[in-house]
């Protein structure tokens, strides 16, 4: 019996992932080992330590990603079971895709592949850049678009890291340009081409509802608390660290304190907006990132989370509006407002902080992990890896240059790429909508009389 056309979409799921799953069990089974056995005492004391003291960061990444951020994105009060399970699905996807091509460019030694807990945390901070961006396209795309997507992003995002960290010798411990501005520009660079010119308007179904927004509070609750760990993994255990996990906390307490007041001020009423409460709350763990771990007062942070909270909730008020209405730029999360703005506003700090840095900056010298292993920037202690001020400062701007140029290029053609009729875009009718995906037990078991033609046609599809 042939099978129906409109089969065809959920069968390409399956298939791509299974296609994928196989060839990676292929390249496991050949190219990856663990490392051997410590032998010695003192260097299986060196392993454990490294494992004590990173495996907790870790562990707090993973709550972020997978809870924290699922639930951010379930504002949309129909599409909280898709937005769930395709974060957690392109999460996966992603990482392993990043482990199997960080580990051929940079781990390939004698036809082996070592696995180690560093080489998973890196592939986990290119994972997150997937799951930033499909943040503008979000409830209208289909999971097919949204695989392809992320397998277009991880291996320009890598190359974009390598350029802007190991060739440019960029500063970024916390990934404020790598990965925020970098998804950010990816992002509206997919949704540009794959929407065109046309202005998308307002889905009945994108409405958020309080309990919708309710969640997507969670969310940003339980990311404003693990997000510390997310920006100190990366730096040298120690004072670097110490600091790391302090500018943190302290720009981002100020600003949720200055999103409260930014949103009250801009309504009439006083009353605040929860979108604001969700993004703003957040902006300064973006913006803090870059200079995280650079020798700095205090005040320097709080200034720079209230800067970056006020730029995110102005972003949600008056940008947004102004590139859809001129640019026809559809931004459904407001990935611009929440890592764009903040990252370029982090970047435009580094830039300050190099300058007025003391030239004795011995022993208080920023570092990160890379790819490679070891301190990415190469920075050598007190001279900007021999750069000078204003040479490390020109470094900054370039990489951010970087980080926007290079992947709104990649996110047009990527985007153009997902027009491909076989990716299975959901008709309009049916986007932001869980039943297109998912068997939602409380529905009924057949389509009404006032049911669309589309409607009808799934739900005869998952009677079948």
């Amino acid at each position: 019996m042939a099978v129906p056309p409109s089969t065809y979409p959920r069968r390409l799921l399956p298939l791509f992932l299974g296609l994928f799953q196989g060839a990676l069990l292929l390249f496991f089974a050949l190219f990856v080992t663990y490392d051997e056995p410590s032998a010695q005492g003192e260097d299986t004391n060196l392993v454990a330590n490294k494992v004590y003291s990173t495996f907790p960061f870790f562990q707090d990444i993973q709550v972020m990603l997978v809870v924290g951020l699922g639930l951010l994105l379930t504002f949309l009060p129909r599409y909280g079971f898709s937005t769930l399970t395709h974060n957690f699905l392109l999460l996966n996807f992603s990482m392993q895709w990043a482990l199997v091509l960080q580990g051929l460019l940079h781990h390939f030694h004698h036809g082996q592949i070592h696995l180690d807990l560093h080489k998973l945390l890196i592939s986990v901070f290119a994972a997150v850049t997937v799951l930033i961006s499909v943040g503008a396209i979000l409830g209208r795309a289909s999971p097919c678009q949204l695989l392809v997507m992320a397998t277009c992003e991880i291996p320009i995002y890598l190359a974009s890291e390598w350029v802007i960290v190991t060739c440019l010798g960029v500063l970024d411990v916390g990934g404020t340009i790598t990965i925020h501005v970098f998804s950010c520009y990816f992002g509206l660079g997919v949704s540009k081409a794959l929407f065109r010119a046309t202005q998308q308007p307002l889905h009945p179904k994108e409405i958020p509802t309080t309990s919708s927004d309710l969640m997507s509070l969670v969310g940003t609750l339980i990311l404003w608390v693990f997000w510390p760990s997310f920006v100190a993994v990366p730096c040298q255990p120690g004072d670097a660290q110490h600091r790391a996990i302090l500018n943190t906390l302290l720009a981002m307490s100020a600003g949720a304190i200055t999103t409260v007041v930014a949103s009250s001020l801009l309504k009439r009423d006083g009353k605040l907006s929860p979108g604001h409460l969700q993004n703003g709350s957040l902006a300064g763990g973006v913006a803090i990132g870059v200079v995280a771990d650079m020798a700095m007062p205090p005040v320097a942070a709080l200034a720079l989370g209230s800067l970056s909270a006020l730029v995110c909730v102005l972003g949600f008020r008056f940008l947004t509006p102004l590139l859809a209405r001129k640019l026809t730029v559809h931004d459904q999360c407001g990935i611009h407002n929440l890592h764009g703005l903040p990252g370029i506003l982090g970047a435009a700090a580094s830039v300050v902080a190099v300058l007025v840095a003391p030239k004795d900056t011995s022993g208080s010298q920023p570092s990160q992990l890379s790819p490679t292993g070891g301190n990415a920037s190469g920075v050598v202690e007190g001279q900007w890896g021999g750069r000078g001020v204003g040479g490390q400062a020109l470094c900054q701007a370039a990489g951010l240059a970087v980080a926007v140029g290079a992947p709104l290029l990649a996110g047009l053609l990527t985007g153009a790429a997902l027009r491909l009729p076989c990716l299975a875009r959901p008709p309009e009718r049916l986007c932001f909508d869980d039943s297109l995906y998912f068997k939602i037990h409380d529905q009924t078991e057949s389509p009404g009389p006032d049911s669309s033609a589309e409607e009808g046609a799934l739900a005869l599809k998952e009677q079948v």
